[in-house]
This record gives structure tokens, sequence and C-alpha cells, in this order.
């Protein structure tokens, strides 16, 4: 990483929540530290970066967000060791994502020095929140969103970017069952699917909400034109193993370019399986599950790492996934977690020191 010799202002808290909190029993994304990173854009460029206590913001009620959805995010997680390093994995690659995001957005790009110093010198502050108990870790969520006014229908003259910090246990707990869909779609071409923007997300609610009244914990996307291929997994990307080989959808306008995902073929890949990045068609999956060589499916992303699969629904025909001993979906959910806690060789450069 660079050299910087920015010196971003901290405004403490005066009195610490930490007491309060029971890291044993950790929700995800719902208890926040001591302190937020806040940084505007004003009058054509981006103010320097300030830290302060964590707090409600003010918006007048003719802010673009709401009226027009300028919104990006970032997912990322900051990790301890057993010695009680501070680490980070691939913080560049989000910050590089969080821009390709602002730009498909119309959202001015933040300056990497805002964003890299600005996450470690929060993470180093509220070290202290990150928790330690397995299967936990302190979720990071840089974002920003059009905070100017105006009813016009055009981007925003101000915005702002905030990176706040939860403590979190673990996003799924055990295999999830999944409802590959017919109707609904996440993204199209030319479309937004490739950024981190919110409305993405907002726009999944309604037919994961269907899936789960049906039974199900998550819907498995498929292409916007003749829902023929899967796509994504939820929120996550979806790996699929065939036999022994492992198949994951190719990036595109409708699929993010996930950083879990990439870290999962470079894995793979080094662990000697083979891998392929393609198309993946329902018809597929379906006549591997019904021949006995579709061995495991899983999610991949950042809150869960990587989440399996234990069964899929497809026109009312359920479909269960065997028991496999050793799976690639825990043998390279290890190598990624290792890696992110300091347990093992870091062969790739991912992990990063605060």
């Amino acid at each position: 990483m660079a050299i910087t010799t920015l010196n971003i202002p901290i405004e403490r808290a005066e009195v610490s929540k930490i007491e309060q909190v029971d890291f044993d029993n950790l929700s995800f994304g719902s208890v926040f530290t001591d302190h937020m990173l806040v940084c505007d854009y004003k009058d054509g460029q981006w103010e320097p970066p300030k830290i302060i206590p964590y707090q409600a913001i003010s918006l007048e009620p003719s802010a673009k967000i709401f009226h027009y959805g300028q919104s990006i995010f970032e997912g990322m997680k900051a990790y301890k060791d057993s010695e009680g390093q501070v680490w980070l994995f691939r913080p560049l690659d989000n910050f590089k994502r969080l821009n390709i995001s602002a730009n498909r957005m119309a959202i001015p790009e933040l300056p990497e020095e805002y964003f890299m110093e600005g996450l470690k010198t929060l993470v180093k502050l509220d070290a202290q929140w990150i928790p330690q108990k397995e299967g936990s870790s302190l979720y990071v969520r840089p974002f920003v969103f059009a905070s100017g006014k105006g009813f016009h229908a055009s981007p925003a003259d101000e915005y702002k970017f905030l990176i706040c910090l939860a403590p979190s246990g673990s996003y799924f707990s055990g295999k999830v069952k999944v409802l590959i869909e017919e109707k609904y779609s996440r993204a199209a071409n030319g479309g937004v699917g490739y950024a981190k923007a919110g409305g993405n997300y907002a726009g999944q609610f309604y037919p994961t909400q269907l899936a789960i009244r049906k039974g199900y914990n998550q819907v498995i996307w498929t292409d916007d034109h003749a829902h023929e291929f899967i796509e994504e997994a939820g929120a996550m990307n979806i790996f699929v193993r065939i036999g022994d080989t492992l198949i994951t959808a190719p990036t595109s306008d409708r699929i993010l370019d996930g950083i879990t995902r990439k870290s999962v073929l470079d894995i793979a890949r080094d662990e000697g399986i083979p891998v392929e990045v393609r198309k993946i068609s329902v018809s597929e999956v379906v006549e591997a599950a019904k021949n006995g060589s579709l061995k495991e499916m899983f999610g991949a992303g950042t809150a869960a790492v990587i989440s399996p699969i234990a069964g899929f629904g497809f026109k009312e025909v359920d479909y269960e996934l065997p028991e496999i001993e050793d799976s690639y979906a825990s043998r390279l959910k290890k190598r990624i977690t290792d890696i992110q806690f300091n347990r093992s060789e870091d062969k790739f450069g991912w992990r990063y020191k605060v």
C-alpha cells in the first residue's frame, strides 16, 4: 500500500458502548461500534474524511437518495488473530469495486487515500470491538449515497461517504435450501447488476419473501431473458460441483464480480480442483441432480464466506444434495478463513495488516 501523510481527525466517543455487548451471542450487523468515518462531497470535490462518534444522520426530505436511489456500498471484514494482530482481506479490491459502482451510478469516485487510510484508522480505533469467537468477525460497511437536495431527476451535487463497523456472528448457520427462480430477475443486460447498488438488493426482497413462504431460505437467480441459466445465489455468487469439476458463471452486466468468488477460484486452482467459468443451465443442474453427478452447490460472499446448499427446488420438485466428507465447500472455506485469521501462509498476498 502507498505511504500516506493523511492525518484523519478523530472525535472520540465520550463513553464506550462495548460493555453493553454480549459478544458470545452476536447477530449479524445489528450492533455497532463507537465510531464511524464520514466524508462529504461538496463544491465538486471530496472533503477530507473525519472520524466521529457513531450517530444518526440528518437529511432533508428532498435529499436525492430518497427519490432517485443513488446509493452504493461494500461489504468487508476485519479479523483478529491469536496474537491480537488485526487484519483485513483484500481491501484494495473493495475500494476498486466501490469506484466501479460509483462510476455506473454517476457518483463521484473516491480518492484511494481517503478510503484506505480512513478504513485503517477507523478499524484500528475500534479494534477492541473485533470478536474472537470462532465464526465471528468485525463486519465493515463502506457506503456512499446522494445527500444533495432537489426533486429534479438528475445526479446529486452532494454525497456522503461513510464507514460503519458491526461486530457480527455467523451470517448463515448450517446449510440452506434454495428455489430456482422462474419469473423474477435480479438484473438485466445493460443494467446495474455488476454494481453494488442498494436498489439491486431491494429488488430481491419480494421474490425472496415468496420463496421463504414456500419453505426455502433463498432464491437462485436466473438470466433475465429465458430464465435458462443460473447466475447468483441470493446475495452471493454461486458455485456448482458436477463430478469433480467446480463451475461458476462468468461475470457480466448482471453478475457481481465477487471478491470471495475470485478467492475461491484462485484457491481451487491452487488445490488442483478442475474449474470451469462458464454458463450453467438450469437443465444441466437438474439432470446432474437426477443422475447423481451433482455433488455440491454453495454460495460465496463476504458475509457467509461459503454457504453450502442442502437442496434446491425447481418446477414444484425438490432435489436433495448428498452429504460429502471433505467437501469442496469445507476445504475452500477453511483455506480462505485460515488466511483471513492469519493461521496459514498467504501466498496470494491478500492479507493486509492494520
